[in-house]
């Protein structure tokens, strides 16, 4: 199976291309973005040396579903999808935060709670929580957009405002966005026996309108857990089954990374590729609904710059 880890094309009307930790994204003209969702993975803000193939595909398509699916909360990015890894949209200037909304204490915030924090980017936490335990409410936790290379940094909303990266009235806004979409991501979930336990958005504007940008309530955004069995496994203190990226960085932790100086990424073998692919399938097939259909992986690269040369050529 073949992987598409990097890009180099040169689309008709391309200004210029960045290079991110899993998407490449390349300006049109200074009106559009073509995002291509290569193949490449990430975990602790470290991209790791091998690429897991259909990834990139499984991604763009369930993030494409999701932003046709919720146009009626807010205006997204997306035009269209012509290529089973690309999103093209319109460019928008982004906010330099992503909205990190958590409906249930895990992940990075219960290793946080676990070691005594109570407040998390402004938000105080209750008292005698446990792990994978769902909050009250949702609550929103921010980080900045840290350049490549670079951690994000959670960030709170006094500070996002103090720092003049959103006016009151849009912080407003995302805000109200983030809760809208989290809630129907998790009614979405819960149709198909998930649970969407926390997930990023992030936000843009163009001509004074606030847009959703990029991917949304894929693995890589987001993490869920199964439906059943939640309750008795949270009852006994036992480890959720999970849908995310999680079993990665558990892999990671396992043989010794956590992306700090110093460590190295262990060997990903083409067991460990194969299986990370089929994990993703997996996640796929629960997150949508719908089988996965493998693309043609003959040149991969060649199809993406036909099908998005004959898109922008119309």
């Amino acid at each position: 199976m073949k992987a598409l880890t990097r890009t180099d094309f040169n689309f008709p009307g391309q200004k210029s291309v960045y290079h991110g930790k899993v998407r490449d994204v390349y300006n049109i003209n200074g009106e559009k973005l073509v995002m291509v969702a290569t193949d490449r993975i990430s975990a602790f803000d470290v991209v790791l040396p091998e690429g897991i193939p259909y990834k990139g595909q499984m991604l763009n398509q369930i993030a494409a579903k999701f932003l046709d699916a919720t146009t009626d909360i807010c205006p997204n990015w997306k035009l269209a999808s012509p290529d089973p890894m690309v999103t093209v949209g319109v460019l928008c200037e982004g906010f330099p935060i992503e909205m990190i909304v958590r409906g249930y204490l895990c992940g990075s915030a219960w290793r946080a709670y676990k070691n005594g924090v109570r407040e998390i980017c402004g938000v105080r936490l209750p008292e005698g929580m446990k792990e994978n335990q769902k909050f009250p409410e949702p609550i929103i936790t921010p980080t900045t957009k840290a350049e490549m290379g670079l951690h994000d940094e959670d960030i709170s909303k006094e500070e996002i405002l103090k720092q003049g990266l959103a006016t009151p009235e849009e912080y407003a806004t995302l805000e109200q966005y983030t809760l809208a979409l989290f809630k129907r991501g998790t009614e979405i979930a819960a149709q198909r026996g998930l649970i969407l336990v926390d997930t990023k958005y992030e936000f843009g504007k163009r001509d004074g309108k606030i847009y959703l940008m990029d991917e949304i309530h894929t693995p890589d955004s987001s993490r869920y857990f199964y439906l059943e069995g939640y309750e008795e496994r949270f009852m006994k203190g036992e480890p959720q089954r999970q849908l995310s990226k999680e079993f990665v960085r558990e892999w990671l932790m396992d043989n010794g990374f956590q992306g700090k100086e110093g460590q190295k990424v262990p060997e990903m073998t083409p067991a460990i590729i194969n299986s990370i692919s089929d994990r993703y399938i997996e996640l796929f097939e629960h997150i949508t609904g719908e089988k996965f259909v493998k693309e043609d992986d003959g040149d991969i690269a060649d199809r993406i710059f036909k099908n998005v040369s004959e898109y922008l050529n119309k």
